[in-house]
């Protein structure tokens, strides 16, 4: 049933949160709007308010609920964690153990959209990207943070953290395929190696 509200930041809020659960089972293009309105428990009158289009809602969602799904998953632990490679290592263990307990795979929010999204609006792209931005510069700048400046291993610094981003993307998406932790154990245990000789080297 539709709810009036004096509580503006409230009413787009839930709508935004209802949009993000339906994205990621539904996906962008298989949620219709009155979809939205119906979980938020809102009018359409509310809905067209804040959102006067799809697209609308579509960057408030990735801008909202995408980021900081990354944020919470990735850039957070990451950057708490005593080096990038525990910090990588946190996330790859608690997603497998996520699976392993739930028994499904829904996929990365941010990979799942950016897969639908990618070519079909600029505006939806360029925030999806920006996502993956910054989840590659926290893991960069933490695998820099523990050398020195001149440390040779901050030349790579990005394209390992670029490597860890891709390989858990795509990890995640072949997860989702088969419904199983095992491509995650695969990655980690070959990521795992690389972040192992890394530190040997004294690079990190």
């Amino acid at each position: 049933m539709s709810q009036r509200t004096n509580d503006p930041e409230g009413t787009r809020r839930q709508v935004v949160n209802a949009a993000f659960e339906l994205f990621t089972r539904k996906g962008y293009e298989g949620t219709p709007m009155h979809a939205v309105r119906d979980l938020a428990g809102v009018s359409s009158g509310a809905l067209a308010h804040h959102f006067p289009t799809k697209r609308d809602l579509g960057l408030a969602v990735i801008r909202g609920p995408v980021a900081e799904a990354i944020a919470g998953t990735w850039i957070e632990p990451v950057a708490r964690a005593s080096s990038a490679s525990a910090g990588v290592r946190s996330v790859f263990e608690a997603t497998i153990a996520d699976i392993v307990r739930t028994g499904t795979v829904a996929g990365c929010p941010l990979g799942n959209l950016a897969a639908e999204l990618s070519t079909r609006n600029d505006a939806l792209r360029f925030e999806l990207n920006a996502i993956f931005d910054r989840w590659r510069e926290a893991i960069a700048a933490k695998l820099q943070a523990q050398q020195p400046p001149d440390a040779a291993g901050n030349k790579d610094a990005g394209a390992l953290a670029n490597l860890i981003v891709a390989c858990f993307s795509g990890a995640i998406l072949m997860a989702k395929a088969s419904q199983s932790a095992v491509p995650l154990q695969a990655c980690w245990t070959h990521l795992q190696n690389i972040l192992e000789a890394r530190t040997q080297k004294g690079d990190g």
